[in-house]
């Protein structure tokens, strides 16, 4: 029987694994990022009935609007635990068998928010939130050195770049469904929480069709099973392939497994793992959810309805894989590198404009309409840099016995900057007003300077080559 082949080598068996791994753990990540947003106020609501329904008295606004903002901020307290024990799964149950365990969290996590109001528990809703994070945390771990590990060495940054493409979309599809006349109403919210369960259940079932990584099978021992996955990813032209995986698992052995204490102790894995929580952070401080954040008004200001800036907002959602899709073939092209200082000098002339334009804009009246476009640009300059390109040059820098705590410590990062950023911009944005951007602002110009400096360029490296950078 012919082999069918899509173009660039990528075989129709890895585009199947590749999509599988991608949607099943981005979409979680993605949705449950956006899926709050439009019913928040409805939730809020909700658990002020409640509360007056079990004490008999009338909610204090508060601690109502605290509880709303605790039960959104243990999203990323999840993450970060999550992305902590990517190392833990990643080693013991594997880089798929990891992703297939923790589809159970995001299950238990649809089931308890799906039912909190037919129970009347917004503390099932708090917990469920609570291991959707969990779930997303480990899945942008595990996830991304799946992907890394299964992709031919000159489609890592495309195939890298797919769960970021998978987390745009499905943030747009949490959006859309969250609409008032689809699912963000009084008695539909408890579905539109509860989708993630069927997703969940969908990679369960067909994750267990594709082969475990052949790097990290061969690592365990598991010489023939290494070889067989790589045949049903590759076909039958595997010589090369796998005896770069030999020299690498053959040079981890001589070394030893890798601890914690020799991350940071021994500078070729202490350097590689300081730009991979760099370049993690830079992505959650550049102020990316802050512009979203005021998408909407923005729109607004520049005269269109609240319907139309709603679309407006889901039309930037839209632009935003439209980049993110481009990113995918420009990364292998143009290199991590020159994508990365060309995104994040974008986005500081584009901040620096928008400040000047937000600040102004009840002034000049011309202003309202360049926001908009301001926001857009930004958009842009975000997803062909710093979007996608973070979840998998972690895995990248380092070899197959040093990736899972490698992984572990900078997506933890990355989940920390986001906790730091949605608990503390509103607070800053009520002192500063459009101000705020210029703290983004001078963030974004020394994160170009330190990537122009520090980061290495992995455009088609084996991870022998890359380890020699920091040596």
């Amino acid at each position: 029987m012919a082999k069918y082949t899509v173009p660039m080598g990528l075989t129709v068996k890895l585009l199947f694994a590749t999509i599988v791994a991608g949607v099943g753990s981005g979409f979680q990540h993605g949705y449950n990022t956006g899926v709050v947003n439009a019913p928040g106020k409805l939730l809020s609501e909700w658990m002020s009935e409640v509360y007056e329904t079990r004490s008999g008295k009338k909610a204090d606004e508060n601690f109502i609007t605290f509880l709303w903002s605790f039960a959104v901020s243990i999203y990323c307290v999840g993450g970060i635990l999550g992305g902590l024990m990517t190392s833990l799964y990643a080693s013991i149950l594997g880089r798929k068998g990891g992703l297939i365990a923790n589809n159970i969290f995001a299950i238990i996590a649809g089931l308890l928010m799906g039912f909190s109001k037919k129970f009347n528990s917004p503390e099932m809703f708090v917990v469920g939130r609570f291991f959707t994070g969990y779930n997303c945390g480990l899945n942008s771990g595990l996830c991304a050195m799946y992907l890394v590990e299964i992709a031919p060495t000159v489609m890592r940054g495309a195939i890298g770049s797919v769960y970021q493409l998978i987390v745009t979309i499905s943030i747009l599809i949490s959006q859309i469904c969250g609409l008032d006349f689809v699912l963000g109403t009084d008695s539909k919210w408890p579905i539109l929480l509860g989708l993630i369960s069927i997703v969940a259940v969908g990679q369960m079932l067909l994750l267990p069709c594709c082969p475990e990584t052949p790097k990290y099978l061969y690592g365990t021992k598991k010489e023939e099973k290494a070889k067989a996955a790589l045949v049903w990813l590759r076909g039958d032209n595997i010589d090369e392939e796998l005896n770069e995986i030999k020299a690498e698992c053959d040079k981890e052995q001589s070394l030893g497994k890798t601890t914690c204490g020799q991350m940071f102790s021994q500078k070729i894995l202490r350097k590689p793992l300081i730009i991979s929580i760099c370049i993690m952070l830079a992505q959650q401080l550049s102020g990316i959810n802050a512009v979203i954040y005021y998408s909407t008004a923005t729109f607004r200001d520049a005269g269109f309805s609240q319907e139309a800036a709603q679309n407006g907002t889901l039309g930037m959602g839209a632009m935003n894989i439209l980049m993110t899709i481009i990113s995918l073939f420009l990364v292998d092209i143009f290199g991590r590198k020159t994508l990365l200082l060309a995104g994040f000098g974008f986005m500081f002339l584009v901040t620096c404009a928008l400040t000047v334009t937000l600040k102004f804009i009840n002034e000049v009246s011309v202003f309202s309409a360049i926001s908009v476009v301001l926001v857009i640009l930004f958009v842009v300059s975000f997803a062909i840099g710093a979007g996608s390109i973070p979840w998998f040059l972690v895995g990248e820098f380092f070899t197959q016995d040093a990736r899972p705590l490698a992984a572990s410590l900078a997506v933890a990062a990355n989940w920390i900057a986001n906790f730091c950023v949605s608990l503390l911009f509103l607070p800053i944005q009520a002192i500063l007003g459009p101000l705020v951007f210029i703290i983004f602002a001078v963030l974004q110009i020394l994160f170009f300077l330190y990537i122009l400096i520090q980061v290495p360029e992995t455009k088609n490296k084996t991870y022998e080559e890359i380890s020699a950078n920091f040596q």
